[in-house]
């Protein structure tokens, strides 16, 4: 889980260069891949990424299939196998995506190409419109669940945060509450996207997590917002590395 908060601490770090007018690079998972490329010993870094990335999806797999038994909704609990699937893809898919990096197969498609490219075959299936839509709503509902979880703390029911020391709770805490906030916000933001990609019948709208962060920089006070948004998700890659020590197994 510690590479999951390193990708979101350059994603942070990618979006505060949005937020101050670099919007020429790609802020998202695959940008913050391609940023780490481009250090000096990015080749070391990405195979450890990689690596780290592999570990953790296949921890989120491992974790849907046999874990969550401390949670007694028998509902949320599939809720949440559901999201450790969720979660095991992106880990694998970025795993890939760093081991093509580093052997210089090709930086690939950003996520903004991909969604649209994905959206223009839904959208030209009989009743596409509509899917996108169901998609659309799928992801707010995704978002406003993220939201609600920082809010209400949730995600201290997944941790045994007697494995930290007694003066790094509170913080855990309170970094879980702005990360999973920053998190609901943004995609929140890409659902928003697709349902208008389904209302227009226009795949250019959509758009991944770069374009969630460059369209909000883009409304009135979006620096404001964006840097703001920026540091809950910088808030949310440290809360990933007290997660790794704390979570439940």
């Amino acid at each position: 889980m510690g590479c999951y908060g390193v990708i979101h601490l350059i994603v942070a770090y990618l979006a505060l260069r949005v937020a101050f007018g670099h919007s020429g690079e790609q802020a998202d998972q695959k940008g913050a891949l391609q940023e780490v490329g481009s250090t000096s010993f990015g080749a070391v870094m990405l195979w450890a990424l990689a690596i780290g990335l592999f570990a953790y999806g296949l921890w989120q797999f491992m974790m849907a299939a046999v874990s969550f038994h401390w949670v007694q909704k028998k509902g949320k609990r599939t809720r949440k196998r559901i999201g450790a699937v969720a979660r095991g893809i992106i880990g694998i898919s970025l795993g890939v995506y760093a081991v093509r990096l580093v052997t210089g197969s090709g930086s690939g498609q950003s996520g903004n190409q991909g969604q649209q490219e994905w959206t223009a075959k839904v959208l030209a299936l009989p009743a596409g419109r509509v899917l996108v839509a169901i998609v659309a709503a799928i992801v707010i509902g995704v978002a406003v669940a993220e939201v609600m979880r920082g809010a209400k703390r949730s995600f201290v029911q997944d941790l045994n945060l007697q494995e930290l020391p007694t003066g790094t709770q509170q913080w855990v805490r309170r970094l879980g509450f702005f990360g999973y906030i920053a998190k609901g916000v943004v995609v929140g933001i890409v659902g928003i996207l697709l349902g208008v990609t389904a209302f227009q019948s226009d795949p250019g709208e959509a758009g991944g997590l770069d374009r969630a962060l460059k369209t909000l920089a883009a409304q009135p006070f979006g620096t404001v917002a964006l840097v703001v948004v920026a540091i809950g998700l910088a808030a949310f890659g440290v809360y990933c590395f007290a997660a790794a020590r704390a979570h439940k197994s």
